[in-house]
């Protein structure tokens, strides 16, 4: 009698950039359990450094930061061609038709609106690392 070995899921890396403490733990909170390991960053700068440490397979950027905001963070990671095709996700509590659209030309894949659901985040991740 045979027995199927189920493979485990493979662990996706996720760097969590966001300049607000809470939204960073938040976000840890909800992957917790869902074959996540993820890695944060308090802004573009830091940011920067983890993915050539990390190398993330999807990368949430907050637009609202101080510095370096999330569309250059966001272009210097689509400018690269080691990372171009890594999907980057940008947050933020501006919904406007202005902010979406500046954010596809700079490269981001998807444009999740600050406060996100756990259903939200998770979808995602599924989308875009799954």
């Amino acid at each position: 009698m045979a027995t199927e070995e189920v493979a485990p899921r493979r662990e996706i890396c996720i760097l969590f950039v966001d300049d607000s403490a809470t939204i960073r733990r938040s976000a840890e909170t909800m992957l917790a359990n869902e074959a996540c390991r993820v890695v944060t960053a308090e802004n573009g700068f830091e940011a920067l450094s983890k993915i050539t440490r990390h190398r993330p397979d999807l990368i949430f950027v907050d637009i609202m930061m101080p510095r370096l905001d999330g569309y250059q963070t966001t272009a210097i990671i689509k400018n690269n061609a080691e990372f171009r095709n890594t999907p980057v996700i940008m947050l933020t509590s501006k919904d406007g038709l202005f902010d979406k659209a500046r954010g596809r030309v700079v490269g981001s894949d998807l444009y999740l609106t600050k406060p996100f659901t756990r259903e939200e985040l998770l979808s995602a991740v599924e989308q875009h690392a799954g």
